[in-house]
């Protein structure tokens, strides 16, 4: 039997994937499989917490059962931060998590917004010493955007609500 004899004896048992070959930008690279996109998604929920989670676990009252680290400067912390959070720059989390944070708590990182990856830094800083981590998903600026509460260096403050991050009339989002 030949080279060519074999490959056109296998031919036949590999079934190609359709392409899909519209002309729309979303499909031009096709949606993964069911499985895979629950994976990923389930995956994406490990690593993230939404600010009206952390919001709404913190107003139930009781231990939320996770501690909440704001990894920004003294300076961003005093301009405004989450009621009770901790404040702990991601430089410092080497030398001074072990004597703010519990091991056995998770922790749940953030530092000023989606165009910041200090709660990364953060985050990435505590697993590496053995801390449980989540970041919190648009970092303070969301906090403020959505009106929860906030305390700055001069007291506690809150701001109306942006209608284009969070319902105006309403409890909660439905997501």
């Amino acid at each position: 039997m030949t080279a060519t004899t074999a490959v056109t004896t296998l031919a036949p048992a590999i079934t190609p994937t359709p392409a899909i070959t519209a002309v729309n930008p979303v499909l031009r690279v096709a949606p993964a499989a069911p499985a895979e996109a629950a994976a990923h998604f389930r995956a994406c929920l490990v690593f993230h917490a939404d600010v009206s989670d952390v919001a709404a676990a913190l107003a139930a009252g009781g231990d939320p059962g996770f501690a909440v680290l704001d990894s920004r400067s003294t300076e961003s912390w005093d301009q405004g931060h989450i009621p009770g959070a901790v404040h702990l720059p991601t430089s410092l989390i080497p030398e001074q998590a072990e004597q703010l944070l519990d091991k056995d708590v998770p922790v749940v990182t953030y530092c000023w917004g989606p165009g910041c990856n200090g709660a990364t830094r953060a985050a990435l800083a505590l697993a590496e010493l053995g801390y449980r981590v989540k970041e919190m998903l648009g970092g303070f600026e969301y906090w403020v955007r959505e009106g929860f509460a906030f305390d700055t260096g001069e007291g506690p403050e809150r701001r109306a609500v942006d209608p284009l991050t969070a319902p105006v009339a309403a409890a909660h989002c439905g997501c």
